[in-house]
């Protein structure tokens, strides 16, 4: 200020009033050409690199959410993402009236944060406003569009995680954007972005960024630190957001160019049979009678295919086909995303409690799917411990004691070392319900 003062009283002095003001508008006129001029000359060479956080004239808006399975903060503003740190820094001034208590969050962008376990190998990352006037985060990469920063940590490789963790909270998340944003990945997983390469183009037309390996500082006005979740499993709460299951599985079907809508209704002309997927297992919790079960099923006048989910893109085809889906409790049976509408889910229900956990996982989430479902669930007899243990003892007859032991050794016993010898008489009225819903 005191400069210009300075510069006015000087230049007032060498002339009269009236040439004062002839003089006065001409040199207006010229310092906005000059000024004009040395813009369009120097502008290609100004360096948006120093540009300083708070030189950016600020519309900076933070919203951050603690929910029950995850956490996540979506920021407007000037917003620079620091992978040496792990920090995410945004714009603000000390006018904003940020608490020094709240100044600052730390997520861990995977959506099952009650479980200590999941969450031990899940990338801390602290969004925190930069406030100090002689800050400065020097921009390497500018990004016009909108950023999702989560990880690839936790459970994922396991297929229902895939999708109850991460895939349906990413739509959630993410699909209002419509294909621009781009997807900054940590505890990145090569082999997992591979498989799901056709959801991730989907949502995204850009190649993800693997931001822990990013020596980079990326700069957004848009940044969504974490993933909405909805509490319940496999599920989306449209009262939280504009989407739904039903939004989702349609949203799959584009995607792998599936295209069964629903399912088959059947006549009562004997000329239609509905077509039954079988899915088998290779290592744990297998039927030992496969073909049993099929020839079975195709005497009540199915058309049965028998598969295991490997490729994502063909098996979805191959769900995607079939009217009824039957298989035992495990991720396989996360494909029922693939099925059409009005199509049946039959879980069989491996002995040692498990009845809660499997309706938890698959039986709540075909409502909202509309997937029919039903269960079955096997007898002692019917379970391949019986060779492991003797008739009286407790895994066979009272699995309290073994879940009282927690997780790892319930799934030890119960999960990883139980095959299904399906007893097809008494299994049969289950396929011959799952007719009759066909006919509804």
């Amino acid at each position: 200020m005191g400069e210009k003062i300075m510069y006015d009283t000087i230049f007032a002095r060498s002339f009269s009033r009236s040439d004062q003001k002839k003089l006065g508008y001409g040199a207006f006129l010229g310092c906005l050409l000059i000024a004009l001029s040395f813009c369009l000359v120097f502008k290609p060479y100004t360096d948006p690199k120093s540009v300083r956080l708070n030189s950016v004239p600020k519309r900076m808006k933070l919203v951050c959410n603690s929910e029950k399975r995850s956490d996540f903060c979506e920021i407007t503003g000037d917003i620079r993402i620091d992978a040496k740190s792990s920090t995410v820094l945004f714009s603000a001034s000390p006018q904003e009236s940020i608490l020094e208590e709240n100044s600052s969050w730390v997520i861990r962008p995977y959506t099952r944060k009650e479980d200590e376990h999941a969450m031990s190998t899940v990338k801390k990352w602290t969004v925190k406003p930069a406030v100090d006037n002689n800050a400065t985060l020097q921009c390497n990469q500018n990004h016009g569009v909108p950023a999702v920063l989560f990880s690839l940590g936790g459970y994922s490789g396991n297929n229902y995680h895939d999708f109850s963790d991460i895939i349906i909270p990413l739509y959630s998340t993410a699909r209002l954007f419509d294909g621009e944003v781009k997807f900054l990945i940590t505890d990145r997983n090569p082999w997992w972005i591979k498989k799901f390469q056709i959801i991730l183009h989907k949502l995204s037309n850009y190649d993800v960024i693997d931001i822990d390996n990013e020596e980079s500082i990326h700069c957004f006005t848009s940044v969504i630190v974490g993933l909405k979740r909805s509490p319940h499993e496999l599920s989306i709460d449209p009262s939280k957001s504009p989407y739904s299951m039903k939004n989702f599985m349609q949203f799959l079907r584009s995607a792998y160019s599936l295209n069964k809508s629903t399912a088959i209704k059947m006549e009562d002309d004997g000329k239609t049979r509905p077509r039954l997927l079988i899915v088998s297992r290779s290592r744990t919790r297998t039927f030992t009678n496969t073909e049993e079960i099929a020839r079975m099923a195709r005497n009540l006048g199915y058309d049965v295919v028998v598969a295991e989910a490997t490729n994502v893109p063909r098996f979805a085809e191959i769900v995607n086909s079939c009217d009824v889906m039957m298989g035992v409790h495990g991720a396989g049976l996360t494909n029922m995303v693939f099925l059409p509408e009005n199509a049946i889910l039959i879980q069989i229900i491996p002995i040692g409690g498990v009845e809660w956990p499997a309706r938890t996982a698959f039986g709540e989430p075909s409502k909202d799917m509309n997937i029919r479902y039903l269960d079955y669930k096997i007898k002692t007899e019917e379970s391949t411990l019986i060779q492991q243990f003797p008739p009286e003892h407790e895994v066979l007859n009272n699995p309290s004691p073994i879940w009282k032991q927690g997780w790892l050794a319930f799934k030890a016993v119960y999960l990883d070392n139980q095959n299904v010898n399906l007893d097809v008489n008494r299994f049969r009225p289950t396929l011959l319900r799952a007719l009759e819903l066909l006919h509804q």
